[in-house]
């Protein structure tokens, strides 16, 4: 992952579904049009969370970093 700026941190890791994707979305409506939230989780089903959140339109993936230990997203919110 190349260093991204980000106006938000948000930590899910060690949690399980369906925690992750409800934080995320709080967070996220808290965040305003073009702000970038980076997302650090540990739970593989969480990656999937991602694909299905960012399909709609809402929200655009623009970086992911994908490890043994550990998933970050860098996601804007449109």
């Amino acid at each position: 992952m190349a260093t991204q700026n980000f106006d938000r941190e948000l930590n899910v890791s060690g949690l399980d579904c369906p925690l992750p994707i409800i934080r995320t979305k709080a967070a996220f409506a808290r965040m305003d049009s073009g702000q970038v939230l980076q997302i650090t989780a540990t739970n593989p089903e969480y990656t999937r969370e991602i694909q299905v959140l960012t399909a709609h339109g809402l929200y655009e993936l623009i970086d992911e970093s994908i490890t043994e230990q550990r998933l970050i997203y860098l996601v804007r919110k449109k």
